[in-house]
């Protein structure tokens, strides 16, 4: 089989027209067509402030495809992975297909409908209206849905005989995944890491052509193997399968794999070859990977050991462009998941994503929860019937992915409707009895169809509880039960909000991940949500973004990020929730202020003196997490003693807790300790109220003295990993975190991402930093939206596009404040 791109050379004309079926275009449709590449979107929309139904309308893609006289007699099919969202497609002016879903791929046999030796013109109509019949439309939707064609598209050239799908199901025993032997072994050799399973079934479902069918039937002499193998090893085995009526089957054992989990996701290659007569017609290659999972009435496991899911929910959008976004940004963000956010897991909520996305879900051992598309609204029976061939094209086209663990069979917060989910579901489970199915609630009690109880728990408000109890949710409690969203909604930040503010999202999700930590029935939990994304009028801040995410638009995190990336060990965390200046306080009180870190100690100094080294693994009131926020609870350290030569030790304990009590609550919160410390102070240490005032000024507060400099060190293994300095800032500096710097044409155009911060001295955001931008580019790239833009909150995102040409290529980036910066980079074709 060979697989051709048509990514590029495609052209496009905002509003439809019948004459871009015909070979020649008339001179007015010449004039207002544009030339574009794939992935593209409709409309490029600003950052926030815009109308949704910029994107809402009908219009015409176009394409020359020259079709050599060798695929005369071959088997060809036209593939789109994407397009929004309803599409008409036609070939040299005849009808071919429509689809209608806009998050799902499909397949045209054109073979017929071709003039080989020639140029063939591929058109497609694309209804990007939310006004159509199919999900997720049919009332208001919590995310804007773009348009266009916006994932690849290709075209695959077979024999007439060929083999059209091939299903891996992998077979493992617990009694085996539970070896002494296994699970207290890990192994390495080149490439893998790991433990090893001693045997394992790979039971094989293969769809046959009709060509092939028919010559199978006239007892052709056909063959069909299977080659395992992995580039890595000397590893391979081999076997036949079993041919059937109508499709074939494959069912063999294999010995000593590795095993693919979160921590080493080991895959391997399936190879499947067709031979008639002894000759080798063609081969399709499947990756796949050596894992068990199950959901049981206490959690979840892979391989046969129990796993905290602790993910996050992720929509497709990007700024300015939508949906459409190539193979590298839909791959970074997978990366940004799993190494800076130190995530388990990720919902693809409310529809099925890029194949890219999930490949790297592959690659790097991120545990995926996709779903059929929709949010809220169930419609007609035309809608629900539409609605159930989507949840088969989903679990087709994605069953293949080993990091794919489980099904949303239920449009995203649903009422019940028993006779439609017992359709959705017999159809998951019928193309794929290997998996869960769920059903994401935003109530309790729902009718339980699914293997899984999935809900969005937003019961948290800041002072409550973090999560509901299992049993209060569902009466099914044999089954398993997920919190697949909270947070969200309940506390909308964005990257400018004050101190606190941002602090306050931060321990919200601290206190819900916290809670749901603790409770052993709880399999785990997505938050909401990865990133900001746009949305419609009906939701969001007014502006067209929804600020939910603990990250911006740009990827850039907030505070509340910090608390996942502080559960991994991989990468040293060390912040702090505060820039330590009084003023930005209300009546100048600081209040509480935490660490975050992953280290095994962070050591706090004041002006250069130690106050108090804190242990990252039990200072913290949060129990639940591996790494929690630690309050910092002494501004003071033994200064008072040292400076103080008359006071005694009883009431340098005393004075000492009285500051520092009021350093984080501020003045007149009394609590008994604190009255009877006061009445001491009168009484005892004959102290007036203006001696309390000193030494508060002199210990804690930084009224008319010098600015006060705090430095935090994080110790990891008896060594300084690093460091934080909080201290008056006296210069700017912008500092970029560049995703690559060698873009690479393959298959369509590549993209960069470029993540600014403003910052001090010390390496420290600056939070209010809202200067303008001027971006220029030079040489082979292009910039992705405006070239005058702002920071927000001390924060900027830049998309580099490429531009079809191999060379050196640089951004620029002059702000009104702070260092030019000049980035290069190097387009390869």
């Amino acid at each position: 089989m060979n697989r051709i791109y048509l990514n590029d050379g495609w052209q496009f004309l905002p509003e439809y027209k019948e004459c871009l079926l015909k070979d020649n275009l008339d001179e007015l449709t010449q004039s207002q067509i544009c030339d574009i590449r794939i992935p593209h979107t409709v409309k490029e929309v600003p950052f926030d402030y815009f109308d949704e139904s910029e994107y809402q309308m009908i219009s015409g893609y176009r394409k020359k495809m020259f079709a050599p006289k060798e695929w005369d007699g071959k088997l060809i099919n036209l593939t789109f992975e994407g397009v929004a969202h309803q599409a008409t497609v036609y070939v040299n002016g005849q009808f071919a297909y429509c689809h209608k879903c806009g998050y799902t791929a499909f397949t045209i046999n054109i073979t017929k409908m071709l003039k080989y030796g020639s140029d063939n013109i591929i058109t497609v109509k694309v209804d990007s209206n939310e006004t159509l019949n199919v999900p997720p439309f049919g009332y208001v939707i919590d995310y804007m849905t773009f348009g266009g064609i916006y994932r690849d598209v290709y075209v695959e050239i077979s024999n007439s005989n060929t083999i059209l799908d091939v299903f891996p199901i992998i077979l493992l025993e617990d009694s085996d995944l539970l070896n002494p032997d296994l699970i207290n072994k890990e192994e390495s050799r080149e490439g893998f890491t790991g433990k090893r399973v001693k045997k394992a079934v790979v039971r094989t479902k293969i769809g046959l052509s009709k060509s092939l069918i028919d010559n199978l039937h006239q007892n052709k002499n056909i063959r069909i193997t299977h080659t395992l193998s992995n580039k890595y090893d000397e590893f391979e085995t081999k076997w036949d399968v079993s041919l059937l009526d109508d499709c074939a089957e494959g069912n063999h054992e294999v010995e000593n794999v590795f095993l693919w989990d979160i921590e080493h996701p080991n895959l391997y290659e399936l190879e499947t070859t067709l031979f008639i007569d002894d000759k080798r017609i063609e081969s399709r290659i499947e990756r796949i990977g050596f894992r068990k999972t199950q959901f049981k009435q206490d959690g979840f496991y892979l391989n046969a050991k129990k796993i905290k899911i602790r993910g996050m929910n992720r929509h497709q959008s990007y700024p300015y462009v939508g949906y459409a976004m190539p193979k590298s940004m839909q791959e970074l963000d997978a990366d940004i998941l799993k190494y800076e956010l130190g995530l388990n897991a990720v919902r693809t909520s409310h529809y099925p994503q890029s194949q890219y996305f999930i490949n790297r879900c592959d690659e790097i051992g991120l545990l995926v929860f996709t779903e059929m598309p929709g949010w809220q609204h169930i419609g007609d029976e035309e809608w629900k019937l539409q609605a159930i061939e989507n949840t088969k094209e989903m679990v087709l086209q994605y069953r293949n992915h080993p990091s794919i663990f489980l099904w949303g069979v239920r449009i995203n917060e649903s009422p019940d409707d028993d006779e439609f989910y017992v359709r959705t579901n017999e159809v998951a489970r019928k193309l794929d009895p290997t998996r869960s199915t769920a059903g994401v609630r935003c109530f309790k009690k729902s009718n339980l169809l699914e293997d899984v109880y999935t809900y969005n728990d937003f019961v948290h408000s800041g002072d409550n509880m973090g999560c509901e109890k299992k049993s209060k949710v569902t009466s099914d409690i044999s089954k398993a039960y997920l919190v697949s969203e909270y947070n969200g909604h309940m506390y909308p930040t964005k990257t400018f909000d004050s101190e606190e503010h941002q602090s306050s999202q931060m321990l919200r999700h601290a206190r819900v991940l916290n809670d749901i930590q603790l409770e052993e029935d709880i399999a785990g939990s997505f938050g909401w949500c990865m990133f900001d994304y746009n949305t419609h009028k009906d939701f969001g801040s007014g502006d067209r973004i929804c600020y939910h995410g603990i990250m911006d638009m740009f990827r850039n995190p907030k505070m509340a990020a910090l608390i996942y990336a502080c559960q991994q060990e991989k990468n040293i965390v060390l912040d702090i929730s505060s820039s330590m200046d009084i003023g930005e306080h209300p009546g100048c009180n600081r209040g509480k202020t935490y660490i975050l870190s992953n280290a095994d100690y962070v050591r706090m100094y004041k002006n250069g003196d130690l106050i108090k080294e804190y242990n990252c693994r039990k200072d913290s009131e949060f129990k639940g997490l591996k790494y929690g926020p630690i309050v910092i609870d002494d501004f003071i350290g033994d200064k008072i003693g040292k400076n103080e030569p008359t006071f005694s030790k009883k009431k340098v304990r005393d004075i000492k807790y009285a500051l520092n009590y009021t350093a984080i609550n501020g003045y007149g919160k009394f609590t008994p300790k604190l009255c009877w410390i006061a009445f001491k102070a009168l009484t005892i240490y004959r102290m007036k109220m203006s001696d309390a005032v000193k030494l508060f000024n002199k210990y804690i507060g930084d009224w008319g003295q010098t600015s006060t400099v705090y430095k935090f060190e994080a110790i990891k293994d008896g060594k300084v990993v690093k460091t934080i300095t909080k201290a008056p800032m006296t210069k700017v500096f912008i500092k970029a975190k560049v995703s690559k710097d060698v873009l690479v044409e393959k298959n369509s155009y590549d993209v960069v991402e470029v993540r600014l911060m403003a910052s001090d001295e010390y390496g420290n955001r600056l939070p209010f930093f809202n200067e303008g931008v001027v971006l220029g580019s030079y040489g082979p790239i292009e910039i992705i939206g405006p070239n005058i833009t702002a920071f927000r909150g001390g924060y900027l995102g830049v998309y580099v596009k490429s531009k079809s040409e191999a060379g050196k290529a640089t951004l620029t980036v002059t702000p009104s404040l702070g260092n030019k910066l000049s980035l290069n980079f190097e387009v390869k074709i």
